[in-house]
């Protein structure tokens, strides 16, 4: 059985676009929306500080988070380096456990040391000049 295909009646405005119709309501919506975004878009700048010290408070606040992060690391793998030198009864693995904590300690001591150079070194080269 075959299906016939009927012929469609063509349309009186089949090349017109419809028209759109908004209502009040979203009108008014739309508005209140618009004035919202635009009050939240629009916010005063309460800036206390200018840049380069917000920024200097930036680095400071992530120095001392990746020196905690280390210091827990270096505590945690030196243990580990310790353990193996003790408790190890190949000569091999008690040597690479002594050069790794001899690295860590190294390591450690070089984070800690920035530290010590930005915040009591450069202060002595404030704007230029030597002032110690």
């Amino acid at each position: 059985m075959k299906k016939l295909k009927l012929p469609q009646p063509k349309r009186k405005d089949a090349d017109r676009t419809p028209q759109h119709h908004f209502s009040a309501a979203k009108l008014a919506y739309m508005a209140f929306l618009c004035v919202t975004m635009s009050l939240v878009f629009c916010q005063p700048a309460f800036a206390a500080t200018d840049v380069w010290s917000k920024a200097k408070e930036i680095m400071q606040d992530v120095y001392t988070q990746i020196v905690a992060i280390s210091t827990i690391a270096a505590i945690v793998t030196a243990s580990v380096a310790l353990l193996l030198m003790n408790f190890s009864r190949s000569g091999r693995t008690v040597d690479e456990s002594r050069a790794w904590l001899k690295r860590i300690c190294i390591t450690w001591a070089i984070l800690n040391g920035l530290g010590f150079i930005m915040a009591y070194v450069t202060p002595l080269f404030a704007g230029g000049q030597w002032a110690g």
